[in-house]
């Protein structure tokens, strides 16, 4: 890889704006090591002006003993009028101790006549005199050249006008910002070129948005016409429809285009900082999002599964575990032998095709689909039947009773009431808890009964919860399907259930979810288990 990019990761500073998205400070230092973990160049880490959690995060993330990444401080130009030695921001700035400020400015006269209220020379100086100011005092200076694309079509003397007062302050970095997220890729391209040759020697990157969902092919785009800088968040989510999407960029950029971003050596953990952000941040990793999603090497259609199993690479454009995720073969009806057969081998190898087991296992999950069940959407519960057939695992806990009440009025959201009896090896236990709503409840009781058993069931936790009506026309009669997915931080998985009662088909799916997480541990405990003997041999 001859060329390299850096990145610039807005996921705490530009992410943070997106709807729904609010981190704590311990939230935001999580993503810091994620992101330092992973080799992310810079960090832009908020706004120290903006409020005391911001200045709290600074100086809690100045003690972090980060290995590749640098944080970087965001901020605005100085006020009209004002000159940065006297701006509270600019103060403000100096005050997170960063070595890197990212300072935003207006290239489109548009904002500067109508939103500044100010005349072109005054932006201009104000500009020049900030970035000047953060260098004399012996700060690196990104210019994140606000509106740019429009400003440039517009007006594109004064846009490159704008850039050369931040390179005339000392700005090392101008990044051209399509902040409105409307130009086109081919715009992006030819833009860049035109101020990479306008610029010769400063660092130019690109910040750009996705309301025409064009943000990486802009960002790509950039790179080609000379940008050696990008700028994104980590999962995409950011001000309106979200920002350049950096899971998508970074292997974009490394495995298609022979541009490094991130050490090499450390793409395989780009999956599991997707996993982790996510978590984090509290939303769900879209199972369809490229490289890192769940789905991104999932294959359910005959002819596609058949194929990959031949020749990987007749229906996968990389090797998913360059990018630390793994090819998936969707169980369903449309699902032939073969792709039965290699999900049964990644859990039992010895398994062949002409086992008798294998015969068992497809025909069971041709009955259960034909009860409503689906497991393309739900690998672990396919992969318990199984170890079931296979192995024989026993159950971990057997259900005696468990009972269920709603009540009204709600008492603190807590609408209902679940008390449960199981029994796990010779001892019976009972527990009661109330929750948001029916499953809830009897999601936290189960697992208050288990607890003493099976501490690591308190990682995990429950991130969505679906539920599909299969015969509308039986109404109140029909059979339900109930879909869970659960998260402990490290793995994410989906269960499912089915019955005509919508307590017992979650029940079906709850029971599935704690069961793969036991299996999980246990085969985590027997792998160690024996890699210790072999040690010690």
């Amino acid at each position: 890889m001859q060329r390299r990019v850096t990145i610039l990761d807005s996921t705490l500073r530009d992410g943070a704006q997106g709807e729904g998205i609010s981190f704590s400070v311990e939230d935001k230092l999580g993503i810091v090591r994620a992101l330092d973990e992973l080799g992310v160049t810079y960090l832009e880490a908020g706004n120290p002006a903006s409020n005391p959690k911001e200045l709290e995060f600074f100086e809690r993330a100045a003690r972090l003993p980060l290995q590749h990444a640098t944080l970087v401080a965001f901020g605005s130009t100085c006020r009209k009028g004002s000159v940065p030695a006297e701006d509270a921001n600019c103060q403000a700035l100096l005050c997170a101790n960063t070595g890197v400020v990212s300072i935003f400015g207006k290239c489109w006269d548009l904002h500067v006549r109508e939103i500044l209220k100010t005349t072109r020379e005054e932006n201009l100086r104000m500009v020049e005199e900030t970035c000047r100011f953060f260098c004399s005092r012996g700060k690196k200076v990104i210019f994140d050249a606000e509106h740019f694309f429009d400003g440039y079509r517009a007006n594109r003397s004064f846009a490159l006008e704008v850039l050369y007062a931040a390179v005339r302050g000392g700005a090392g970095n101008v990044t051209l910002c399509d902040t409105n997220g409307g130009a086109l890729p081919e715009t992006i391209r030819a833009v860049t070129q035109a101020v990479c040759a306008a610029l010769p020697g400063v660092e130019v990157g690109i910040h750009v948005h996705d309301d025409c969902g064009m943000a990486v092919a802009n960002t790509i785009c950039a790179v080609e016409g000379g940008a050696t800088h990008a700028q994104g968040t980590f999962l995409g989510f950011g001000e309106r429809t979200g920002n350049a999407n950096l899971s998508a960029v970074i292997p974009t950029l490394q495995l298609k285009c022979g541009v490094a971003c991130i050490p090499e050596e450390n793409l395989h953990l780009l999956t599991a900082t997707a996993m982790r952000i996510a978590e984090i941040a509290n939303v769900t990793l879209h199972k369809n999002m490229p490289f890192v999603g769940r789905s991104a090497f999932a294959h359910k259609a005959g002819m596609h599964a058949d194929g990959v199993l031949k020749n990987e690479r007749s229906f996968e454009h990389i090797d998913p575990a360059l990018v630390g995720n793994h090819r998936r073969f969707l169980m369903s009806e449309m699902t032939g032998k073969s792709a039965v057969l290699r999900r049964v081998q990644k859990l039992y190898p010895g398994i062949t095709r002409d086992s008798p087991v294998l015969a068992e296992i497809v025909g069971e999950l041709k009955e259960k689909e034909h009860q409503g069940y689906q497991y393309e959407g739900a690998d672990s519960s396919f992969e318990l039947i199984i170890r079931k057939r296979v192995a024989g695992v026993e159950p971990f806990f057997d259900l005696i009773s468990y009972k269920v009440l709603d009540e009204l009025p709600y008492d603190n959201n807590h609408s209902a009431t679940a008390t449960i009896k199981i029994r796990v090896g010779g001892k019976v236990k009972i527990a009661a808890s109330d929750g948001d709503g029916p499953v809830n409840a009897l999601d936290k009781a189960l697992r208050e009964a288990l607890a003493e058993f099976y501490p690591c069931l308190n990682e995990v936790h429950l991130i969505d919860y679906k539920v599909r009506v299969m015969e509308p026309k039986d109404a109140t009669a029909a059979r339900v399907r109930v879909l869970i997915t659960s998260a402990d931080g490290s793995d994410i998985w989906t269960t499912v259930g089915v019955s005509q009662d919508i307590i017992e088909a979650s029940w079906i799916a709850l029971v599935d979810s704690i069961e793969h997480k036991l299996c999980a541990q246990r085969d985590q405990a027997t792998r160690q288990m024996n890699c210790g003997k072999t040690k010690m041999d």
